[in-house]
């Protein structure tokens, strides 16, 4: 909150009073003083004061507290806020003497982000006021938010002084931002022209996410501006029972207190009636302010309805409970100190009635009791208290069309993570009357299938829904990117799943395989045969005259080729599919290098009626198997390289082969994802084709 305040411990043992500073005070002498700071009033002062008069504070917020701290920080004399949350006064190297039972605003910004998170919005709008509490709070909302990937479409900063032109030219920032959740670090004042403003144009369609500096300020909640803000979220102190306080409130008269000038202004403003020696009465017969009649001293205050009697959910009130208190605690701890036990040099205890102000701070900093709600209370090493936040949303009522702030949850700041934050969905009407989550994304969802693809010059949050390639697959929403599928699985058509593989094969039983295997056989033992009579009969002249030794490697690459066609017979397997393409390439490689070279030794033979030298010399016996070699080391070299990528690479692009069967484009071993070279019948004869890198779509 950012409402002033600070108490100060103010040591002696009389009461004196300064004749500088405001007539309205509450005072009482004793032993020990304390001194509080509490805005009473509410207004806005001109921020061109021209000093005609006493001048106004122009500062509703923890900046007062910051200003107190650095004075009372050179004389170490404690100070307590109830309502300063200011991240900045964390740091004791500055503020040595500061102490607070509110929450810092650090913590508040965390839970903001995790309750945006929570809802799954990814596209905000910051406001915060242009003070020491908006500032360092929005500061570190950023931060949150950079760290959960969340955006910020614009981020403002706001102050109860902006001209109209300024609110304005804010409100067409927002209205015309795509962002539908405004989170709000900034006090009531400073919020409620830019309320206005939205009421005036009727823009009804925001979700506001208010610090606790306004969810619960009944200067913005109003009925007339319920059709803006109803919905919002908002960020309580947490409650607390005081003991004794309902029963004082009863008994608030002026006549008791005549020592507090404030009780007798709260008792003019709850009968709207003027004391007989009220400063006001004077102004009234001046005509100044409005007319109202005597106060007769016997209204009953029990009778009447009024706000500052409602102490049925004290938060701001209960920190001052614990502020006082814990002074309280701290001077009674040092009374019943016990010599030998102390805080001080050599474990001594001061003297309560000689104690300076820095010994107190010395005792609060070691505080540790329990309060009358059964609360452990201590400070930790940043002098805050350990606190929660209830989270409240702003109702309609049905009676009388007031604001009802609805817990419907709360944050813990230090349970462990996870549990931190607890929300209760049912119970919350966004926008007043609505029970759907408000979308407040740049982008819509990714549905699965897709995945979010990068737009340029756009925040990460903005994005593109991208299909899935082929063997790829999402499951989900907003998927970043798409998962691969399994070696064996393929995705299905709208890539939301993987699916195995249907493995189709040309078995032994089928006619063709029987076909196939009956066509190899035959070839392999009629070469075999042939290749045997070729060695029976090597020494003689026909023989010798077809280049037997070129003739038995030729014989025995269509024995090789003859054979490798019973490799694709029968159900894929792993070794199968690594020896199919090398086995049959090779083979036939081998095969047709010796055709080549044994045409061309013919076709040489024609040409030259008498073989000179160089013939002999050139194309010669060694040249020949020479030429068979380089060709077929070729095609090795092919295979091994293809055989590499194929087992390196991915299963959408990757030589392709089949015989006569089909494993869903696939007839390799199923967890291979491989294409082999194709095999198939047709009309009665076999033909042979090889084909390389096709693709996955392809041969689809």
């Amino acid at each position: 909150m950012r409402l002033l305040l600070c108490y100060m411990m103010l040591l002696g043992s009389s009461c004196v009073i300064s004749t500088y500073g405001p007539p309205q005070r509450a005072q009482m002498t004793g032993d020990i003083l304390l001194g509080g700071l509490f805005p009473i009033h509410f207004g806005v002062a001109s921020k061109d004061q021209d000093l005609a008069a006493r001048p106004e504070s122009t500062q509703s917020g923890s900046a007062v507290s910051t200003a107190v701290a650095n004075l009372l920080g050179l004389f170490y004399i404690p100070q307590i806020s109830y309502a300063s949350s200011s991240r900045l006064l964390s740091n004791k190297n500055q503020y040595k003497s500061f102490m607070r039972t509110i929450p810092t605003d650090e913590y508040q910004a965390t839970a903001m982000a995790d309750i945006i998170e929570h809802f799954q919005w990814n596209w905000v709008i910051a406001v915060a006021s242009d003070d020491d509490y908006g500032r360092p709070g929005i500061e570190k909302f950023e931060k949150e938010m950079e760290e959960r990937d969340i955006c910020i479409h614009l981020n403002e900063l706001i102050s109860q002084y902006f001209e109209d032109t300024e609110i304005k030219a804010l409100a067409d920032r927002i209205e015309n931002s795509t962002a539908k959740v405004i989170v709000v670090f900034a006090s009531g004042p400073d919020m409620e022209p830019l309320i206005k403003e939205m009421v005036r144009r009727n823009i009804t369609d925001r979700i506001w996410l208010a610090s606790e500096a306004w969810a619960s300020s009944s200067l913005i909640a109003r009925p007339e501006y319920l059709d803006v803000v109803a919905g919002t979220i908002g960020f309580a102190l947490k409650a607390g029972h005081i003991p004794g306080f309902r029963e004082f409130l009863q008994q608030v008269h002026p006549k008791k207190d005549s020592h507090n000038e404030f009780v007798r202004e709260f008792w003019e403003e709850t009968f709207n009636c003027y004391l007989e020696d009220s400063p006001r009465l004077q102004e009234s017969e001046n005509g100044s302010t409005s007319f109202r009649p005597l106060c007769t001293g016997e209204e009953d205050i029990t009778n009447v309805e009024t706000p500052y009697l409602d102490y049925t959910h004290l938060r701001i009130s209960y920190n001052a409970y614990a502020a006082v208190y814990s002074i309280a605690q701290a001077l009674q701890d040092i009374l019943t100190c016990t010599p030998g036990h102390g805080l001080f040099a050599n474990n001594s205890c001061a003297d309560i009635k000689r104690m300076e102000a820095w010994q107190v701070l010395k005792q609060l900093r070691h505080l540790n009791y329990t309060n009358s709600m059964g609360e452990k209370i201590h400070f930790d090493e940043n002098a805050d208290l350990a606190g929660n936040y209830t989270i409240i949303n702003w109702h309609r009522s049905t009676e009388d069309g007031s604001v009802l702030f609805k817990e419907v949850g709360y944050y813990s700041m230090h349970a462990k993570k996870g549990s931190k934050l607890f929300i209760d969905k049912a119970n919350i009407l966004w926008n007043g009357h609505s029970s759907e989550v408000p979308f407040s994304n740049c982008s819509e969802d990714c549905e699965p299938g897709t995945r979010k693809g990068i737009i340029d010059s756009m925040p990460t949050c903005c994005f593109e829904c991208t299909e899935c390639s082929d063997g790829e697959y999402s499951n989900h929403k907003d998927a970043s990117v798409c998962s691969k599928c399994p070696n064996n699985s393929w995705s299905n058509g709208n890539h939301t799943f993987c699916f195995l593989k249907e493995i189709e094969f040309l078995s032994w039983t089928e006619p063709f395989g029987i076909a196939l295997a009956i066509c190899a056989i035959l070839g392999v033992v009629m070469t075999a045969f042939v290749m045997g009579v070729f060695v029976r009969f090597r020494n003689t002249p026909i023989v010798k005259a077809t280049n037997r030794e070129l003739s038995y490697v030729l014989l025995f690459s269509l024995i090789c080729c003859f054979s490798s066609s019973l490799v694709f017979i029968g159900e894929p397997k792993d070794w199968t599919c690594r020896l199919r393409q090398p086995a049959f390439g090779i083979s036939f490689v081998l095969c047709i290098s010796c055709i080549l070279v044994k045409t061309n030794r013919v076709l040489l033979v024609f040409e030259a009626k008498i073989p000179t030298s160089l013939h002999r010399k050139w194309w010669g016996l060694n040249l020949q198997f020479l030429l068979v070699f380089l060709c077929t080391f070729v095609q090795v070299m092919i295979s091994s390289r293809k055989k590499s990528s194929s087992i390196g690479g991915s299963s959408g692009s990757t030589p392709s082969s089949s015989a006569s069967f089909k494993t869903n484009g696939n007839d390799c071993d199923p967890t291979s994802g491989r294409h082999r070279p194709r095999v198939s019948f047709g009309s009665g004869t076999v033909t042979l084709s090889l084909s390389f890198e096709e693709s996955r779509r392809s041969s689809l």
